[in-house]
């Protein structure tokens, strides 16, 4: 596999290509979400990963431009025109990320029809066309899982990165995702149960460690091993990747305090002395004391390891 290659010579199939492998008259199974913003040299390889996908049964794509000022949104439209069934767009004409919040919640996931919802933003892409399908057959018999998601290979301009950002490679208990254990995004794939979003975690900036942890009430998580790892693009326009270590941790910081105060406003104590711990941890870190915060991190890892085994 090589990630940082065009999947354009696949042939993508027209839409008329793709509906008619799908259940007729069924309605929509599957949402691919996608926000995006300013990538018009990546989204085309994004909104195509997306078509190549082969399922039995009918998906649809929303994607979210958040103002964009390179030539993404007119992209994105192009791409809506010639797929009318499947493309839906949001087109905001302010910047809402900059304002603060958390986008999928505000903005997409309430437009969200499918029973199930799969996550890739528009720097990144699959490789797999089986990847909705397998994902999504896997939850249909299997009510006890909630979400799957699988491995994906870092990449650059020039070429394969080897370095592992820290998703789960192992299957994960609910407790386990609702500690907000990391998951790699663009390879997620959920059951749609999330209906409201508690106004305590609204300022999350990483909306998805939020998603995981209410996930965790509805069941557990399932790594797949069977499906190409999607490619995850590192660049210097990337929302996390290319983001230095303290601004990073700024962001980790209010979101895992977001988290903290949900939990403590509905009671759960075990929770929110978790999340109170991963708050002080944070502040540790964007206060520029990396080495107490690796430390700090090593000896929770530690702890969490000699609770889970007894």
């Amino acid at each position: 596999m090589e990630p940082h290659a065009s999947i354009s010579p696949v042939t993508i199939r027209t839409e008329e290509e793709i509906v008619s492998g799908w259940e007729s008259r069924a309605p929509v199974l599957a949402s691919v979400c996608c926000i995006t913003y300013n990538h018009q040299n990546f989204i085309g390889e994004a909104i195509e990963g997306f078509l190549i996908q082969e399922t039995e049964f009918p998906f649809e794509v929303i994607v979210h431009d958040d103002a964009s000022t390179d030539g993404t949104t007119e992209i994105i439209l192009e791409y809506a025109k010639k797929y009318p069934r499947i493309i839906r767009t949001i087109v905001q004409t302010e910047n809402q990320y900059s304002k603060g919040g958390w986008i999928n919640a505000r903005f997409v996931y309430p437009k969200a029809v499918g029973r199930y919802i799969a996550i890739c933003e528009g720097d990144d892409y699959w490789t797999d066309k089986s990847k909705l399908q397998k994902q999504i057959m896997f939850l249909e018999n299997n009510p006890e899982y909630v979400i799957t998601y699988t491995d994906c290979q870092a990449f650059d301009e020039s070429g394969t990165i080897d370095h592992d950002f820290g998703g789960a490679r192992e299957d994960l208990d609910a407790m386990e995702l609702k500690k907000a254990t990391p998951l790699f995004t663009l390879t997620t794939c959920f059951r749609n149960v999330i209906d409201d979003i508690p106004q305590e975690l609204m300022s999350a900036r990483y909306g998805d460690m939020v998603t995981w942890s209410l996930l965790g009430d509805h069941g557990k998580g399932k790594y797949l091993t069977d499906i190409l790892p999607a490619a995850y693009r590192v660049h210097e326009g990337g929302l996390h990747s290319k983001k230095d270590s303290k601004e990073r941790a700024k962001l980790h910081l209010v979101t895992v305090r977001a988290l903290f105060a949900y939990y403590e406003s509905i009671g759960d104590k075990k929770l929110a002395r978790f999340f109170k711990i991963r708050v002080f941890m944070s502040t540790l870190n964007s206060k520029g004391f990396g080495r107490v915060y690796r430390l700090a991190r090593r000896i929770v890892k530690t702890y969490r390891k000699m609770t889970k085994t007894r």
